[in-house]
C-alpha cells in the first residue's frame, strides 16, 4: 500500500521523475504550452505554479531556488523578467489543462498545458530564431 505517498510513479525512478519534470517545466516556461500525457499535466501544474510563485517574489534567494529545481538560467531570466509580472495581481491558478483526445500509439490520455494569458508567439519562437540563424532547415537537421 502506497499511504501518504504523494504524486504519480511513472514507472521511473526518483531521480528520473524529478529530471522528467525539470525538464517539463523548463518546456513550459519557454513555450507557455506543451502537449503531454494528462497524468504528466496535472503532476506538473503545481510545480510550475509554485515556479511563477517564487518568480513573483522576484528575490535573489527565489531565483537561486528556481535555478535549483530547474537549471536553465535564461528561462529562469525569462521567468522572473516576462512570466512572474504578468501575474503580478493573480493569486494562483496560472495554468489551464485541457485535454486533447488520445494519442494514436499507445491511446494514452493527452492534454495541453498552457497558461491562462500566454504570449501566443512564445511557442516555437525559439526554434525558428535558431533556424533563421542557421540557415536553411536542411542545415539545421543535419547540425
Amino acid at each position: 500500500m502506497r499511504h501518504g505517498f504523494k504524486g504519480r510513479r511513472f514507472a521511473r525512478s526518483i531521480s528520473h521523475r524529478k529530471s522528467m519534470f525539470a525538464n517539463l517545466a523548463v518546456s513550459l516556461l519557454e513555450h507557455e504550452q506543451i502537449v503531454t500525457t494528462l497524468p504528466k499535466a496535472k503532476d506538473l501544474r503545481p510545480i510550475v505554479e509554485k515556479l511563477v510563485t517564487l518568480g513573483k517574489r522576484g528575490d535573489l534567494h527565489a531565483r537561486r531556488q528556481v535555478i535549483a529545481q530547474i537549471g536553465n538560467e535564461g528561462v529562469v531570466k525569462r521567468l522572473f523578467d516576462t512570466i512572474a509580472p504578468r501575474y503580478a495581481t493573480r493569486n494562483g491558478g496560472y495554468l489551464r489543462i485541457m485535454k486533447a483526445g488520445f494519442r494514436h500509439g499507445d491511446n494514452a490520455a493527452m492534454a495541453v498545458i498552457e497558461f491562462v494569458d500566454r504570449d501566443t508567439d512564445a511557442k516555437g519562437a525559439a526554434d525558428r530564431a535558431r533556424l533563421e540563424a542557421g540557415g536553411t532547415e536542411a542545415d539545421a537537421a543535419a547540425a
